[in-house]
């Protein structure tokens, strides 16, 4: 088989993963309170919940589907996150119409079914491509980040914005997105599960050497094989779990609050008349967000092949610790927070080619789904962390009080500042 096959079909399944970046898109319906008009009446941290838990399950499946997919193999896997990915949307656009029942059909179902197959692109991908480590996982997870700009945009503004223009068997707005979202989840990834082959035994590209030092990449050939239980007793593991939970953080709140603060700053500064034209430009924010997030696991995980893993990562921190810093007084013009926000997920995206690249490098590619999957909870944890202390500060705050949003970003900032320090402190790791 063509290699570049599995390339395409990880992508079109990464385009549905990747509908959990969209959720900004509903927040700004799912919080309208009652008296207002709304439909649903979700507090700010009740909204981040059903985000949250969906990154959590995410991050928690994917340690058994790591392991599923290396015994039973990567096709069945992916199928089983059709179905499941699948079902939960679809449940949730009938029976959501309850916070309890959207935080168990789109973040339980849902964030179960991503993970289920949000690992078995990348694992098959890096034994296609050990040549090109970095920038194949940065293709491979890339449709995840482009998906979110096309989930959200078809929720908001194409063809007149599905929110506003659907109603499938009678179902407002939001539902009637989940349902059709669902059907579409479930035959695109059936489409890409098709290619999910692994390699044959021994199988090396046309001209590669395992051990020809074609790059600065640490460990680059991968030779030195890790099990699950030898990565989990290196220091190297919980450093760079902890890297990754800190700059990860940083996008995930941003990705779920992207769209409250642009309304918050833009009123408060006098650059948007109203709420709708706020909310607009937020949207087009949050779409731009999720193109460079894809464009950053590409451009990052290519860099990191010529840079090294741990440069690139000390790099990627850095530069997103600064432009956190920056944002809360960047938001306030339509300019700057588009600016901020194309930085903020150009960095983020990063982490997705460069994380499961380096465990590669420090743990070996034979076992890089389970490993990765045990390095991958560090997001699910930031899935909590990150949306929580947005919700939070914000619902601490009277009306539409743009200071709350102060705190988050300080913090979001400081995280991905310790994040860069740990990776410039840390070494390849030796196996006893």
């Amino acid at each position: 088989m063509n290699r570049w096959f599995v390339v395409a079909g990880a992508v079109l399944i990464q385009l549905c993963l990747g509908a959990i970046y969209a959720w900004s898109a509903f927040t700004a319906a799912l919080t309208k309170p009652l008296e207002a008009g709304g439909r649903y009446g979700f507090t700010a941290t009740e909204a981040a919940w059903i985000f949250s838990a969906g990154l959590a399950v995410f991050a928690v499946v994917m340690v058994y589907a790591g392991r599923l997919q290396a015994r039973i193999g990567p096709r069945p896997v992916a199928i089983a996150s059709a179905v499941v990915l699948g079902a939960g949307y679809v449940c949730g656009g009938i029976f959501g119409s309850t916070f309890i029942a959207q935080l168990l059909c789109i973040g339980v179902i849902g964030g179960a079914g991503i993970g289920l197959g949000y690992v078995v692109p990348i694992a098959v991908g890096v034994k296609w491509f050990p040549d090109k480590k970095g920038l194949i996982t940065g293709l491979a997870v890339a449709g995840f980040g482009f998906g979110a700009t096309i989930w959200v945009k078809l929720a908001g503004s194409w063809f007149g914005g599905l929110l506003n223009t659907t109603s499938i068997l009678g179902l407002p707005g939001v539902q009637s997105v989940f349902f059709i979202y669902g059907i579409v989840f479930l035959v695109f990834i059936l489409i890409g599960s098709s290619v999910m082959i692994n390699p044959p035994e021994g199988f090396r590209p046309a001209g590669w050497e395992p051990n020809a030092p074609s790059t600065r990449a640490v460990n680059a050939s991968g030779s030195r094989e890790f099990v699950s239980s030898e990565m989990l007793r290196t220091p190297q593991f919980y450093m760079l779990w902890l890297m990754f939970c800190c700059s990860a953080l940083a996008g995930l709140m941003v990705i779920y609050c992207i769209q409250l603060f642009g309304i918050d700053a833009l009123r408060a500064s006098g650059a948007a008349s109203d709420t709708a034209q706020a909310a607009a430009i937020a949207g087009t924010a949050m779409a731009w967000y999720a193109i460079l997030n894809g464009c950053g696991r590409i451009v990052w995980g290519s860099l990191s092949d010529r840079l090294g893993r741990k440069t690139s990562l000390a790099l990627m921190c850095f530069a997103q610790s600064a432009i956190l810093f920056a944002f809360f007084n960047l938001g306030g013009s339509p300019l700057g927070l588009i600016a901020g926000a194309c930085l903020i997920g150009f960095n983020f995206g990063g982490n997705f080619a460069l994380f499961p690249a380096a465990t590669a490098d420090f743990f070996g590619n034979k076992n890089l789904g389970p490993n990765y999957g045990w390095v991958f909870l560090a997001y699910g944890v930031a899935g909590i962390a990150g949306p929580f202390v947005a919700g939070y500060f914000k619902d601490a705050a009277k009306g539409g009080d743009v200071s709350a949003w102060f705190g988050p970003f300080m913090i979001a900032g400081a995280a991905c500042l310790v994040a860069a320090l740990i990776g410039i402190m840390m070494k390849p790791p030796h196996k006893c």
